[in-house]
């Protein structure tokens, strides 16, 4: 098994564009032939559009776009920008008298961290489908939907820190598998290796990392209308020939890279999910792509925490010396 770039993934091209000073950002999956997708949201809080189409028992065998996006509900709008583009490329389901474009979409709470009130919207949706076929411009960082991107937020906004995108992919022979993640969780981030917290809950004086968890087990007591501040969102995507149900079996499976990376995970004030797309028309077991996509979506958060730099108040993991 060798590491290899995301963009060596052939069949989708994905294009970024942020609001730097707004703090939040699209990422966009574009397949111009279309793409088998399946998806699995384990956390309580999602924000997400069209996801129903991945369901197997609804009638589209495949979709044309995934975008992961900023600003919560409101930056859903994204989807409608990126239909635009895409039917204007000819890209879509074909009824007649025009092409439909088949976008889901998911994205992450990001309103506290720079300008509350920009939000994802058409025209930017409309730039990320645009430049995903016209310029790939895909890096891990502070970049399209990880450009807000922040974990760690039990105690609040005051004591988290910045993450960011990330991605890892790997090719055994002709197979490949790879992972997207946008970061943005209330736990703590942990180097699933070897068990050591990389990334969450900052200390009071914001000199050392806190435990998510021991300060959870020292409030038991109920907490009413939780605060749903977070979301970690991920596109697995892979070269192997699977179908919808597989392809939601390989996402239920591909958060257990979550659970090792992320703890606590898919709690109520999150709204973790997981898309799995196949791209290509190779012969893999369905277990073993499921197994391995769990490892590349570890990594993957990995790289979202290592290559975040601190924005908008809050230190990356690159700020400190641990």
């Amino acid at each position: 098994m060798k590491e290899i770039s995301i963009t060596e993934i052939e069949n989708i091209k994905i294009g970024q564009v942020e609001d730097v000073k707004g703090g939040t950002g699209v990422t966009a999956f574009v397949s111009e032939e279309g793409m088998r997708a399946g998806v699995d949201v384990r956390g309580g809080g999602p924000a997400s559009r069209e996801t129903q189409l991945l369901n197997p028992l609804m009638a589209a065998d495949k979709i044309h776009a995934i975008l992961l996006g900023g600003g919560s509900a409101f930056g859903l709008g994204a989807a409608s920008g990126a239909m635009k583009y895409l039917e204007e490329k000819g890209v879509g389901f074909d009824v007649g008298v025009t092409k439909v474009p088949l976008v889901c979409q998911s994205d992450i709470f990001d309103l506290t961290v720079g300008d509350t009130f920009v939000r994802p919207d058409a025209e930017m949706g409309y730039a990320a489908a645009k430049a995903a076929i016209e310029g790939p411009n895909y890096r891990d960082g502070n970049y399209g939907a990880g450009c807000g991107a922040t974990v760690g937020k039990l105690a609040g906004m005051e004591t988290c820190m910045k993450t960011g995108i990330g991605s890892y992919a790997v090719s055994i022979g002709e197979l490949q598998v790879g992972a997207v993640v946008v970061l943005n969780s209330l736990g703590d981030i942990y180097d699933w290796k070897n068990g050591k917290q990389i990334a969450g809950l900052l200390s009071e004086d914001k000199k050392s990392l806190r435990s998510t968890i021991e300060m959870m087990k020292h409030k038991t007591e109920v907490v009413e209308n939780k605060f749903v501040g977070n979301t970690t969102i991920t596109v697995v995507m892979t070269n192997a020939r699977f179908e919808k149900a597989q392809l939601c079996k390989i996402a239920g499976m591909a958060h257990d890279g979550y659970a090792r990376s992320i703890n606590p995970v898919h709690t109520t004030a999150d709204g973790d999910s997981i898309y799995a797309v196949s791209l290509g028309d190779i012969a893999a077991d369905q277990d073993t792509v499921g197994t391995i996509a769990a490892e590349v979506v570890s990594e993957a958060i990995i790289r979202a925490v290592e290559n975040a730099e601190g924005a908008y108040g809050f230190p990356a993991a690159a700020d400190f010396d641990w």
